[in-house]
């Protein structure tokens, strides 16, 4: 059977880590973290500590990632360290809420921001996002190295626009009279009872900002020398996401000062608006847009490796293990995912999914984590190119994090989480299914 090539550099993947965060959040989320922490220096302290946080999980996978080198990431982690069950119902869980309705989600807001250049019908920005999606589609079957090849431009293009967009507002905004208008008009920032209080469900938000560094994990088969480059492209990934998000933060301030950044519903729009004029914020919907693409891009190329792994294991559809003779991709998996994200993104059924089920994510991250533990115990001999420093207090207190982002669902939204829940329980009958026939046909096979 024809195997996936080894493609990606350390460069490509340093260029996924940062591209599958990147999404709409650093344009929108700053000023709720600031209203929830109650001053700068609190967020802009949450905003780094986040970033560590994300970096300890990082770290955590890059060992998992060197020790293990093959497709699958997160997915084979919980597998081999907490069984088959366990990483079915992450898998099944991905395919059918977490990436594609990533991609659907990603794909409908780049559509809605094209609005701001042109007059589009609720049915056309619909067409916009299947087109959008059957794109990604083709371009990640034709081949690894030419998709990887488009998400590097659409990276490192949208953080150019950051950077830029930054550099502009701290050289210009501290001048700039727009900004003290808008933050002599904007009503106070809300404060929260206690700083306890106000870190914590700040850090919560910040969390969700940095969430996608791990799907880099996923593509680990394709990687070149993967006990090399995984580790170095997660950890120099993460790194830079903090540098570049504590960038456009205190630009924002700069451009805004606190009160305004507060006030704001459109943080990165609003104060580019008000340094350089309304003109700005058509140029910001572009950097917003080639962001959105990326983000979507980056799940297309990372999440059906996940799903090809598990039809490899003989635990999902056996079609989504086959790769392309010509092109070498995972094909099948790349299809049927984009073409379930599509469905997603016509009904629009995708928001209502991913507001049930997204906190599930962060239990298999923790669990991922956890695996450093477990495997360290139950495999001591493995070969371990790559050994998280600060063990075992690196992977344990970013499984706290996770504890805590999965705790808050569960006492803010009860009926929410036990929704999520039940949803990815409902992956309990068909892992039954398959592990039943994956049993059987192995049985036969020794009988032979």
């Amino acid at each position: 059977m024809t195997s996936l090539r080894r493609t990606l550099g350390t460069t490509d993947l340093t260029l996924l880590v940062i591209g599958n965060v990147i999404g709409s959040g650093i344009f929108l989320v700053p000023s709720t973290v600031l209203t929830q922490s109650g001053s700068v220096r609190v967020a802009l302290l949450v905003w780094l500590v986040g970033g560590v946080l994300s970096l300890f999980g990082a770290l955590s996978y890059g060992e998992l990632g060197a020790m293990d080198g093959s497709s699958g990431g997160l997915y084979a982690y919980t597998r081999d360290a907490f069984g088959r069950f366990a990483g079915f119902l992450y898998g099944w869980t991905l395919f059918f809420v977490i990436g594609a309705g990533t991609i659907a989600t990603l794909a409908v807001a780049a559509a809605n921001y094209m609005g701001q250049f042109a007059e589009l019908t609720p049915r056309l920005k619909q067409l916009i996002a299947v087109g959008l999606i059957a794109v990604m589609a083709v371009i990640n079957v034709r081949g690894t190295r030419g998709s990887a090849s488009v998400q590097n431009w659409a990276t490192g293009l949208k953080v150019g626009a950051i950077v830029v967009m930054s550099l502009i507002l701290l050289l210009m905004g501290s001048s700039s009279d727009a900004a003290t208008a808008t933050a002599a008009a904007a009503p106070p920032m809300i404060a929260s009872s206690s700083l306890f209080s106000a870190v914590g469900t700040a850090m919560i938000s910040v969390l969700w900002a940095y969430e996608g560094w791990q799907y880099v994990t996923f593509s680990a088969g394709e990687a070149l020398d993967p006990q090399r480059s995984l580790p170095r492209a997660i950890t120099i990934g993460t790194i830079a996401l903090i540098a570049i998000y504590l960038l456009a933060n205190v630009a924002y301030l700069a451009a805004l000062g606190p009160a305004g950044v507060a006030a704001s519903d459109r943080v990165a729009g609003d104060a580019t608006a008000a340094v350089l004029g309304p003109w700005a914020g058509k140029a910001i919907a572009v950097a917003i847009i080639i962001s959105m693409y990326s983000a979507a891009h980056a799940t297309v190329i990372t999440a059906p490796r996940v799903y090809y792994t598990m039809a490899k294991d003989r635990v999902f559809f056996d079609k989504l293990a086959e790769v392309h003779p010509k092109f070498g991709t995972p094909a099948f998996a790349i299809i049927t995912s984009c073409g379930w994200a599509a469905v997603l993104a016509w009904s629009g059924t995708f928001e209502q999914l991913l507001t049930y089920v997204v906190f599930i994510g962060w239990i298999f991250y923790a669990l991922g984590a956890g695996a450093v533990l477990v495997l360290r115990r139950t495999r001591p001999d493995a070969v371990r190119p790559f050994r998280v420093p600060g063990y075992p207090w690196t992977p344990i207190l970013f499984i706290i994090a996770a504890i805590a982002i999965v705790g808050n669902a569960i006492v803010t939204q009860p009926l929410q989480a036990a929704i999520g829940l039940g949803v990815v329980l409902l992956g309990a009958p068909a892992f039954w299914f398959w592990d039943r026939r994956s049993r059987a046909s192995s049985g036969d096979s020794q009988a032979g």
